[in-house]
């Protein structure tokens, strides 16, 4: 299967710059609508696909995004390897703002977003043991290094509902438990993405403290500011990684691209067919 790129654009990244032969896709889907517009084109002459999360403007909150449509859309867009660019806060004074950490863990703390396909009619349990794509955060860390961005490999991400921020008590509890950033929007996305058999990989792009800190609460002005700064960094990180990016696709060491080979319990004869028609693009491999 040919390799294609997909980028998730986190606050403030609403474009790709060098993205080239740029077509500019509307593409239905049979969750809803997604954030925004998707953007393909190429980069290196790698196929890219890119998708502002919050739509151009920063229109939309983490609770409220439409995450089943955005990762249907990419899936049906071809997208085989996801690479998400999220803004988060750090519980280590040694990730500092302007440090990329590429995350192999999460924590789930959302509770009013759809996090699965799958449900009523046609039931399916993926492993998320190891929700990252191994060979992908791998060609990442690569090419931070080639491009000296600096990065942490390796990272735990606690993703809260918001839109608020953590009070210092949640901060101080999610700190000694040992997380090492907080963020809003990583899931249920990464769980979509599996459930698609996408390649899913995170660059979380530090931009504060947190509350715990001895900072004091988190200044939405400084944030932004650091945003912007690691915007540029973004940009020459994904250049770089599609520049040097197979053209097929890697097979998965944690099984991202066979996710649903037995993950579907629901028997063919017991499953509902408005649901399987809803699932043509994420799971179409296996239902026939």
């Amino acid at each position: 299967m040919r390799a294609v790129l997909g980028v998730l654009g986190g606050s403030g990244i609403y474009d790709l710059p060098g993205l080239e032969n740029v077509q500019e896709l509307s593409i239905e889907s049979p969750w809803g609508e997604p954030s925004d517009r998707l953007r393909r084109g190429q980069i290196a002459g790698t196929p890219v696909v890119f998708l502002p999360r919050h739509g151009k403007g920063h229109r939309v909150s983490p609770t409220d995004l439409n995450y089943r449509a955005n990762i249907d859309c990419l899936k049906r867009a071809g997208v085989t390897d996801l690479i998400s660019l999220s803004a988060c806060g750090s519980f280590n004074d040694e990730l500092y703002p302007g440090l990329f950490v590429l995350i192999d863990q999460f924590i789930d703390r959302t509770y009013r977003r759809a996090s699965s396909f799958f449900g009523t009619g046609c039931v399916a349990h993926v492993s998320m043991a190891h929700p990252v794509g191994p060979r992908l955060v791998a060609r990442l860390a690569d090419a931070a290094a080639a491009e000296n961005v600096p990065v942490q490999r390796g990272g735990t991400y606690v993703c809260i509902e918001g839109p608020q921020f953590s009070t210092l008590a949640e901060s101080l509890t999610y700190k000694a438990a040992g997380y090492d950033v907080i963020g809003m929007t990583n899931l249920p996305e990464a769980k979509l993405a599996r459930e698609a058999e996408i390649t899913y990989a995170t660059v979380a792009m530090v931009t504060d403290y947190d509350a715990w800190h001895e900072s004091g609460p988190v200044d939405v002005p400084a944030i932004l500011k650091v945003v912007r700064e690691n915007a540029h960094n973004a940009a020459r990180l994904i250049a770089r990684l599609a520049r040097d990016f197979p053209k097929e696709r890697e097979a998965c060491p944690a099984g991202s691209d066979r996710a649903l080979d037995f993950a579907i319990v629901t028997p063919p004869e017991f499953r509902d067919p408005v649901l399987l028609k809803k699932l043509d693009a994420v799971a179409g491999r296996v239902l026939g």
